[in-house]
């Protein structure tokens, strides 16, 4: 039997119970403990209150003092800076990674009237939003998916912007108005994946944890990871990456914005799946040679 750590808010439950049945499948006894994390305590905005982390921290430091064997993480919530002690064991199969709209009074954000309030709590996608409406109006919103649809159907916004990920997981794809193509909004650095988290000395669990790896997703998201790492941006920066891989190849395209989305850096790179960070290291060096640097500065 191995303990696999979790939040409790309703998407963490599918996750952690989705990550259990695959390896129940493959004859692996788990058991689920709930965590409760400084993110899912406070009602403040992620930036108000140092958000990077907010919602790994505390089932990171489950496991470093062993009360749990491995924890399952929505990617694009954890950090990139590594922590010692710990290694990313298991990233099984990716998820749609791509943005959504969700209104009930608009088609799409080509449709909206100016002016019109769209719920979003990431920079990336604000910033991206006001790069192609610069005559709509972006404001924070806190709370799990539940939380911002009933903001949502109560008036405060006139539309919100989802992760499909989520909103498929929950059953809940009869809310989504319009999928954002990726060329419209990069997604978050590891969208739509999940990470499988454990000591990096449990060598038997980090075993168990290959049976669901999925080794495309795998190196598709380290090569995310490490371009927003060198970047030295953190998942809540307006920065968006998305890498695919096509045989033994992979294409990582990536974009930095200003937070009122009128500077846009992006680029692309192509690579050997092999050499997924390095592809992601030397993107990130071509955007900041671009002058993506100032843009996270400011």
């Amino acid at each position: 039997m191995i303990k696999l750590g979790s939040r409790s808010s309703q998407l963490a439950t599918w996750q952690a119970e989705f990550v259990k049945s695959e390896l129940q499948k493959r004859g692996i006894s788990v058991e689920l403990v709930f965590l409760s994390t400084a993110g899912d305590q406070s009602t403040q905005s992620l930036r108000e209150f140092g958000g990077q982390g907010a919602f790994t921290r505390r089932i990171q430091q489950a496991l470093l003092e062993g009360e749990i064997d491995f924890a399952v993480h929505s990617l694009k919530d954890l950090p990139t800076e590594k922590i010692e002690g710990l290694c990313l064991a298991s990233v099984p199969p990716r998820e749609d990674p791509r943005d959504v709209w969700v209104s009930s009074k608009f088609e799409s954000l080509a449709d909206a009237d100016p002016d019109c309030l769209i719920g979003t709590g990431s920079l990336r996608r604000q910033a991206q939003l006001l790069h192609a409406r610069a005559d709509v109006r972006v404001d924070d919103i806190r709370g799990n998916v539940d939380t911002r649809l009933k903001k949502l159907d109560d008036g405060q916004y006139d539309a919100i912007v989802l992760a499909r990920a989520g909103l498929s997981r929950l059953g809940l794809e009869d809310r989504i108005r319009t999928d954002f193509e990726v060329d419209q909004m990069l997604p978050a650095v590891g969208q739509g994946a999940l990470g499988l988290e454990c000591r990096a000395t449990d060598h038997q669990t980090i075993g168990l944890l290959q049976a669901i790896d999925h080794p495309a997703t795998h190196a598709e998201v380290l090569a995310e990871r490490a371009l927003l790492r060198h970047l030295r941006a953190g998942c809540l920066a307006p920065v968006g990456a998305i890498a695919r891989t096509q045989e033994d190849r992979l294409n990582l395209s990536a974009v930095v914005l200003s937070q009122d989305g009128q500077q846009r850096i992006g680029s692309e790179a192509n690579g050997e799946i092999g050499s997924a960070e390095d592809l992601g290291v030397s993107l990130a060096e071509e955007l900041v040679a671009s002058g993506a640097a100032v843009l996270l500065e400011r």
